[in-house]
């Protein structure tokens, strides 16, 4: 290695292994090496095997100064190509995984890369800030997800010592008490109990993903920093709050924006998708007339049972709009997702179904006109900087918590019915294409677009924020 390489200070980052957030910490990685940085990004034994397979061995290589490393999640090894089961997994990772990463730390730092300076690890990655501390480097929390639904997880411990969580019995789902307005979290107003992130469904004391988000969005109030992937504008009420219990944060999003002002030419080998993308979708939108399209795609981890794939097949069709729909094959519980004969009649001439596609390119394209979204946090700030309105069915997690964002205070989407149906899917697919709601909806959300490219041009907050990130976290003073 030459000197000058040598020389360079080294960050390493380390994203929780599932899609959604290994995608927004690559666009960080990326960021970061593009000033100057050595990165080591770190995936699981799983995750990286199934990048070989979705990229291919050669790409995988990195480059000299961005590398890319391994861990074990400590769960049973497989070669299943699909979503690990979130809930052993979260369990895992907290549990199994800082040994084996100080032990990579150790490999990095006699290797002939330069020493370790700081750790970039997801916000439900909490190892990374014990790893810090021991190593004496910054560690930073990096919150894949929105600030909203982080606030929220902070309120855990509130709602357990409130007597609200764990349910006394199974009959809150139905009997209205989800419906209770919660008014006490500062900065966010107008939401129910069943807009918080969804692990406060439980009665079980010792629920894991009650206590795993819980506890994992409080840790990360004991680290260096919280970067969010979010900008000020859209979430300031909520930002100012959790300033007002930790002010080390660095908002840079949306990210997919930001990265615009630096160069891409070199990263074409950089890729994070899991699954193999198909292309031959923009080709089929570029035979589509501008704003004519639904985009439909659930996300990474959602499933569904087999009646409501089909309540969602027909009432895309039913709408008699032109949908590019995806469906991954683990869509399903428990078995592969299959469409009738009948249906691919119906949508032959104005339907294209794929398992997996470049989003951002697809929420570029000028004749997509709405998203049918889970409401993950990323599809969420990709729709808002790509202009597009959201037509929410929120599966688990903060998704809930973006939903309701999006619907009352953003004012950009519109909810399905969570008990879905083909009737009800039709309705609002023809209202959000057709209606007056529908053009209000295009039109705020034509608004955010434009502050959220507001917000990461040049001199715009999340441009600056990231400037500060890096002068200030990550500069050249901070190793030991």
């Amino acid at each position: 290695m030459g000197s000058s390489e040598a020389t360079k200070p080294h960050v390493v980052c380390v994203p929780f292994p599932a899609q959604g957030h290994v995608n927004p910490m690559m666009q960080l990685a990326k960021l970061i090496h593009s000033r100057g940085f050595h990165v080591t990004f770190v995936n699981t034994e799983f995750n990286h095997r199934r990048l070989v397979r979705s990229r291919g061995a050669e790409a995988m290589k990195g480059l000299p100064d961005f590398r890319f490393e391994t861990i074990l999640d400590g769960l049973p090894p497989s070669d299943r190509d699909a979503t690990q089961d979130v809930v052993p997994l979260c369990d895992s990772t907290r549990k199994n995984c800082l040994g084996p990463f100080l032990e990579l730390l150790a490999k990095l730092n006699s290797s002939d890369a330069p020493p370790v300076d700081c750790i970039v690890s997801d916000g439900v990655m909490s190892f990374g800030i014990e790893a810090g501390r021991l190593l004496g480097i910054p560690q930073v929390q990096f919150w894949t997800a929105s600030a909203c639904g982080f606030l929220c997880y902070l309120q855990y411990n509130v709602l357990f010592e409130r007597g609200i969580v764990p349910f006394k019995d199974e009959n809150f789902i139905n009997d209205g008490t989800l419906d209770t307005p919660i008014d006490w979290i500062p900065g966010i107003n107008n939401i129910r109990l069943k807009d918080i992130p969804s692990f406060i469904r439980t009665t079980d004391p010792n629920d894991i993903m009650f206590d795993f988000l819980g506890s994992e969005a409080q840790n990360c109030l004991k680290s260096s920093a919280i970067i969010f992937n979010t900008f000020d504008e859209l979430e300031h009420e909520v930002l100012d709050a959790i300033i007002a219990k930790f002010p080390h944060i660095y908002t840079l999003g949306p990210l997919n924006l930001l990265s615009r002002h630096f160069p891409e030419s070199h990263f074409n080998s950089l890729r994070s998708n899991l699954w193999k993308e198909d292309t031959n979708c923009i080709e089929w939108l570029n035979q589509r007339e501008p704003d004519s399209v639904v985009y439909v795609n659930y996300g990474s981890v959602t499933v569904m049972s087999d009646y409501y794939l089909k309540e969602f097949a027909w009432g895309l069709a039913n709408s008699k709009h032109p949908f590019l729909w995806i469906v991954r094959p683990d869509v399903v519980m428990g078995e592969s997702a299959a469409m009738s004969e009948e249906f691919f009649e119906e949508i032959k001439d104005r339907g294209f179904i794929t398992s997996w596609c470049p989003q951002d390119l697809v929420l570029s394209h000028q004749s997509v006109a709405a998203f049918l979204t889970h409401c993950g946090w990323n599809s969420t700030l990709e729709s808002i900087s790509r202009g597009v309105p959201m037509i929410c069915w929120p599966f688990f997690a903060e998704q809930q918590t973006n939903c309701r964002f999006a619907c009352t205070t953003w004012d950009i989407g519109m909810e399905v019915n969570s008990d879905v149906n083909r009737n009800d899917v039709e309705a609002v697919v023809k209202e959000m294409m057709e209606g007056e709601n529908g053009r209000k909806l295009k039109e705020k959300v034509l608004d955010w677009k434009e502050k959220a490219e507001v917000a990461t041009d040049i001199g715009g907050s999340s441009y600056c924020n990231f400037e500060r990130f890096i002068n200030e976290v990550l500069s050249y003073g901070t190793r030991v």
